[in-house]
């Protein structure tokens, strides 16, 4: 499992609890707006400073007792196949832990849910279906009827993966970053319509820095009013609907 960094303690990540936060490498996406690139751009990777997995659990013996959770993001963590195996470790430990996903393996994030491998599951649902590949980023790389193709085989899947956490096995919540020039307000609530009735569904503001696409740099966030204006028209789907810096 290649890990490209590891958070000590985060207060926010892991809802309700203390936790430290894996930084998990490689994505099957490239949303030009992610602002996690040397996770996800080979050129980059190769850069990266690598945490081993001998570190990690030594840091992760070390803080029993004293942290509740951890949390595995990226990247993109069910593109490795070592997932099940870090995470059965990690759970050995007494951790929770809490999986941050773009739900496009939904077979992989079945199994870690009948295994009681993992407490909690973040789902960025990315856009509403007719715009996932350019959000993405992949609209270029598949053109034609190829583009259909991949477009319907990732939106199914990401499905699977809604649904399988609708089924109520774990706690869950869905979330969406706001990137202004590729979403707007009947853009979230198409997919406030794709997701609902929910529990939980945030949104989440989008950061202008080392993106993988380096002219969103350049691009200013939503106001907090906007958002509050998108969350005001999609609140009655959900029981909790809030806004995130």
């Amino acid at each position: 499992m290649l890990i490209g960094g590891l958070q000590k303690l985060t207060l926010i990540d892991y809802p309700g609890k203390l936790a430290c936060t894996v930084f998990c490498m490689g994505c099957n996406f490239r949303c030009p707006f992610c602002y996690s690139s040397e996770l996800i751009l080979p050129e980059k990777m190769k850069k990266q400073p690598k945490i081993s997995e001998d570190y990690l659990f030594d840091f992760l013996k070390k803080r029993k007792g004293l942290l509740e959770g951890v949390v595995l993001c990226g990247g993109e963590p069910t593109v490795s196949k070592d997932l099940p195996d870090l995470v059965k470790r990690i759970k050995d430990l007494g951790y929770l832990v809490k999986l941050d996903t773009n739900g496009s393996n939904p077979s992989l994030l079945k199994g870690l849910i009948e295994k009681n491998l993992i407490d909690y599951v973040a789902l960025d649902v990315k856009a509403p279906k007719e715009k996932y590949l350019k959000i993405i980023g992949m609209e270029a790389q598949f053109s034609g009827l190829k583009s259909n193709f991949w477009k319907e085989r990732i939106i199914k899947n990401v499905e699977r993966s809604i649904n399988l956490l609708k089924e109520g096995k774990i706690d869950y919540e869905f979330r969406t970053t706001v990137i202004p020039t590729l979403l707007e307000k009947k853009d979230i609530l198409k997919i406030a319509r794709w997701i609902r009735p929910d529990k939980k569904y945030f949104l989440q503001n989008f950061r202008p820095e080392k993106t993988i696409d380096p002219k969103f740099e350049k691009i200013k966030p939503y106001s907090e009013e906007y958002l509050l204006g998108i969350q005001k028209a999609i609140a009655p789907f959900f029981d909790i609907c809030q806004i995130r810096g």
